[in-house]
């Protein structure tokens, strides 16, 4: 699985709150909940279908709630690359098939610039330089594969 994207950046302790503000949280058109993604925190975020989000530490902490992964999902964000992640949205990223992996690069990238993600081999690419990421086990590569852990156990592949 291979991503290339313009970067939004973001810091550390990115929490649930502002990546789909609680005042969205009932709405159940997919669609709608990706036009607030990021709202609480930057509302001049409109990205482009492919984008890539990388922030720092601890991204997505905050709570359980899976409509932060959709949101960003379906806000057209194809990848989110942070130097950690908060272990509900890591789960709740994999279970809805929005890629995620950790690599330290956040220092590296300033917002527009061009990230490549190369999950099967473990590498970002960004300013000119490559970085080792993780590496994601196969079972969840073929989690986002399918398209999240719904369509996965339904055979979708």
């Amino acid at each position: 699985m291979k991503f290339k994207g313009r970067a939004w950046k973001f810091g550390d302790n990115v929490d649930t709150d502002v990546i789909i503000p609680g005042k969205y949280l009932r709405t159940t058109d997919l669609k709608s909940l990706g036009e607030h993604a990021m709202e609480g925190i930057d509302a001049g975020f409109k990205p482009a279908p492919g984008d890539i989000i990388v922030a720092g530490k601890n991204f997505g902490c905050g709570s359980s709630r899976e409509q932060a992964p959709l949101a960003l999902k379906y806000a057209g964000i194809s990848c989110v690359v942070a130097r950690s992640f908060a272990r509900i949205f890591f789960r709740n990223a994999i279970n809805v098939g929005l890629p995620i992996v950790e690599a330290n690069i956040c220092d590296a990238v300033e917002s527009g610039d061009v990230v490549e993600v190369d999950l099967d081999n473990g590498i970002v690419k960004a300013g000119g330089r490559e970085y080792e990421s993780t590496r994601l086990p196969e079972f969840l590569q073929d989690i986002l594969k399918a398209g999240g852990l719904v369509a996965y156990r339904r055979g979708v592949r």
